[in-house]
């Protein structure tokens, strides 16, 4: 987000899967002041992205309507998802110079070069920042009160975890108690 400017208050931000990562875009996005929009398939995030997260607005990715109420609203989208999904949809969101950010790890990205072509948008990717941009988030965290929600597990439950990810039953990363569980 700081590579791409979008610290500014008042830009607006999308957020592409309420996960691990996407919660976490979420929180930076409001730290920052923006505009945030989260995207998911599964209704029942709503009010967590909207009371817990603070996001501005949810909408469901899969509703046509919504979608298309949206396009050339954004100006950066965050997309954390890991599944497989249309970037075509998304790239339409985003105004002429808008960026979308690659965090997730779908298979493949399948996109018409039009959705390229039409302004100036660009498609980013980053997998994490060198050590000092690493030390101004840490820095940027504390100081803003921006800390992961997670569910700290004893590592005897770590099969179940993995039950859960798969059932996409986490809020929002396991975190394995170590310490504890060796005594």
């Amino acid at each position: 987000m700081m590579r791409h400017k979008m610290n500014q208050p008042g830009k607006s931000l999308g957020v592409v899967g309420l996960g691990g990562l996407g919660h976490m875009a979420v929180k930076f996005g409001k730290a920052f002041g923006l505009n945030v929009t989260v995207f998911s398939t599964s209704p029942s995030k709503k009010e967590e992205a909207l009371s817990l997260l603070g996001a501005d607005k949810f909408v469901i990715s899969s509703d046509h309507d919504q979608m298309k109420a949206l396009a050339n609203t954004l100006d950066f989208i965050v997309d954390a998802a890991s599944g497989d999904h249309s970037f075509d949809l998304y790239m339409s969101l985003l105004k002429s110079t808008g960026v979308l950010a690659l965090v997730g790890y779908p298979s493949e990205i399948k996109l018409s070069p039009a959705s390229l072509l039409l302004g100036m948008k660009t498609i980013s990717g980053s997998a994490v920042g060198g050590p000092k941009e690493t030390q101004e988030m840490l820095n940027f965290c504390a100081a803003k009160g921006i800390y992961p929600n997670m569910e700290v597990i004893p590592i005897q439950y770590a099969n179940e975890a993995l039950e859960r990810l798969i059932k996409k039953d986490v809020k929002y990363r396991f975190v394995i108690d170590i310490e504890n569980s060796l005594k």
